[in-house]
């Protein structure tokens, strides 16, 4: 029964952390802070959880919008990272979540990485386990794990291949809309988005339209695909 509440705290936790970051990047990232938003402090251990599940995206409005974030979401970000690091056998797609983390904080808070850092190559990139040449299925169902590395001018390994693979990932967005996916496919999209250079023929706007309009109640859905409208625009520009 404890174990069960901790699980729906949790998940209620990352749900209003994922809107609260939604709505940041719907108000041009004028709210003042996500965690606050959300109820979430330094010692509050499930909101703390919350925030490793969100990953870098917690500070995505300051990257979308070039902002420094709240240093109460820094602070709260920062705790994450130390109290939540991948253990030795921790899969790929956790050990690139905090690798995420720890490059997102040198790119928008870099004067608070030092006390995660010290001695610590933080910038040594995990392994890739053969993405580069696996099934362009697989390849869409990796990176989408990996949306938070979707940012524009993030440099990585894992964006490097989606960046040789885009037609692949066109065809990854677009069986996960057949599946009813609608995280794989808001997930794959917001890569497409932040690579760019996607078939015409995909329409990825309208498919976009069509995943949030399907899946945008969950908010990790509506998270990606409100960023991947907003690097659409900004490329467009």
């Amino acid at each position: 029964m404890n174990q069960s509440s901790a699980s729906s705290r949790l998940s209620d936790a990352v749900h209003d952390l994922a809107n609260e970051v939604v709505l940041a990047l719907r108000s041009g990232g004028h709210l003042a802070t996500v965690c606050g938003a959300a109820g979430i402090h330094e010692d509050d251990r499930t909101g703390i959880a919350a925030v490793r599940v969100i990953g870098a995206d917690l500070l995505l409005p300051s990257v979308l919008y070039g902002q420094n974030p709240h240093p109460g979401d820094v602070a709260v970000f920062h705790r994450a990272v130390r109290d939540f690091p991948p253990r030795p056998d921790a899969s790929p797609s956790t050990a690139w979540s905090h690798w995420a983390m720890l490059s997102t904080l040198h790119r928008v808070a870099p004067s608070t990485t030092g006390p995660l850092t010290a001695g610590v190559p933080a910038l040594d990139e995990p392994g890739l386990a053969g993405l580069d040449d696996a099934p362009w299925q697989t390849l869409s169902h990796q990176v989408s794990l990996l949306a938070p590395l979707a940012v524009p001018a993030a440099a990585s390994s894992v964006a490097r291949i989606a960046r040789g693979r885009v037609t692949d990932l066109a065809r990854g967005f677009v069986r996960a809309v057949r599946r009813r996916d609608w995280l794989q496919a808001s997930g794959t999209g917001r890569w497409l988005a932040a690579l760019g250079g996607e078939p015409p023929t995909l329409g990825l706007g309208r498919g976009l339209d069509f995943v949030e309009l399907m899946g945008g109640q969950d908010p990790r859905v509506a998270l990606n695909v409100r960023a991947a409208r907003l690097m659409i625009e900004e490329r467009g520009r």
